[in-house]
């Protein structure tokens, strides 16, 4: 049988044409698109088709597009495009609760390779910073937002350390979308000196560039948080 074949719509030829630009160089990241009226010109057709493209590659995150200016390609970073992904990841979450196993599998997996990574390539500046860290998230402890806040910076620090950009992107990500379910573990007493006392541990272990130690350190840390989760949701 005969792959039948599908109708294009106007506005996915123009999406074609501009993304093929944008890829080549030829409008480069920071650089306006022509205006509506010039590429209406450029390509023979109208408004919608024109307007249409653009949403598409507004909703992709490749172009900006400001009240009263041009459409702007976005100059793209690992967290702009991460982010990108944000409203359909807390959709998928709410709507089936057994992902949410696979996301902290996924940020265990993550986040004990990165505090390997950190173990080994830690300078003194980083490992102050790792103290500071927990140091700014004691001050916090009567302050659950702020507390929580300083949770996120400890863990986006050690995957800072690694060198990688897209480390400290998707840890960050994965504590935001998954943030709703942390908050009752942040309340739960007794949460907030047991959170200290294991980042803590952390940063021992990378300050001693004992990679099997930092690894085993937060393995144990984000073991426990999944444990102290099962217990809150159940009681």
């Amino acid at each position: 049988m005969a792959d039948i074949i599908q109708r294009r719509k106007l506005y996915q030829d123009v999406l074609d044409r501009l993304m093929a630009r944008i890829r080549s160089g030829e409008i480069a990241p920071g650089a306006q698109l022509p205006s509506e009226r010039e590429l209406m010109e450029a390509y023979g057709v109208g408004r919608p088709a024109i307007r249409e493209a653009l949403q598409t590659l507004e909703r992709s995150g490749i172009v900006e597009i400001a009240h009263g200016e041009r459409a702007r390609v976005v100059v793209p970073t690992a967290q702009s495009l991460i982010a990108q992904i944000a409203i359909g990841t807390m959709h998928l979450l709410r709507t089936q609760p057994d992902m949410l196993e696979h996301l902290k599998a996924a940020r265990l997996f993550l986040e004990t390779g990165t505090a390997r990574m950190a173990a080994g390539k830690a300078s003194e500046e980083d490992i102050a910073r790792l103290v500071e860290c927990v140091e700014a998230q004691r001050a916090a402890v009567d302050d659950r937002d702020a507390f929580l806040a300083c949770d996120m910076a400890f863990h986006r620090e050690i995957a800072r350390i690694t060198g990688n950009p897209i480390y400290p992107s998707i840890v960050e990500s994965i504590f935001n979308w998954a943030a709703e379910y942390y908050r009752p573990m942040v309340r739960a007493p007794g949460a907030e000196s047991l959170t200290l006392a294991e980042h803590e541990r952390i940063v021992e272990a990378i300050a001693a560039h004992d990679g099997d130690a930092a690894d085993d350190a937060m393995h144990a840390h984000l073991s426990r948080a999944s444990a102290l989760y099962g217990t809150l949701i159940k009681s």
